[in-house]
């Protein structure tokens, strides 16, 4: 068998308003949801899961592939909601898109403080 990813949970201060955020961003259906998860599957199948752990929460960061149009659309919800978005990880360039690697990509804070990166070509 070859490996695949399958799932990933992110730490949350409220799983429900991050789970929101991300399938509003990201133009993704409701998911079943059990126990202490709210969650989202991704198109390829994977799963991610949002869960509010009893520790403070360190930022992590979580990057994610969309194709041109998501990505203008997901863009645009960003300035409508006023959410800031830089053009490098060390958040030096806000409001600028990326342009390095062949695509475009952005920075930007969910509701629990994660760093997500969006971009349109793989690094690779």
């Amino acid at each position: 068998m070859t490996v695949t990813f399958n799932h990933t949970i992110i730490a949350a201060k409220n799983r429900a308003e991050s789970a929101r955020f991300f399938r509003t961003l990201f133009e993704l259906p409701e998911a079943p949801s059990w126990g202490p998860f709210t969650n989202v599957q991704l198109s390829d199948g994977v799963l991610v899961q949002f869960a509010e752990p009893p520790v403070e929460i360190q930022m992590q960061h979580y990057a994610f592939l969309v194709d041109d149009g998501l990505f203008d659309r997901a863009c645009a919800r960003l300035r409508a909601d006023g959410i800031e978005h830089w053009a490098d990880p060390q958040m030096t360039r806000p409001g600028e898109t990326n342009t390095g690697h062949g695509g475009r990509g952005v920075y930007f804070k969910d509701p629990a403080g994660h760093a997500f990166e969006m971009l349109t070509k793989p690094y690779l």
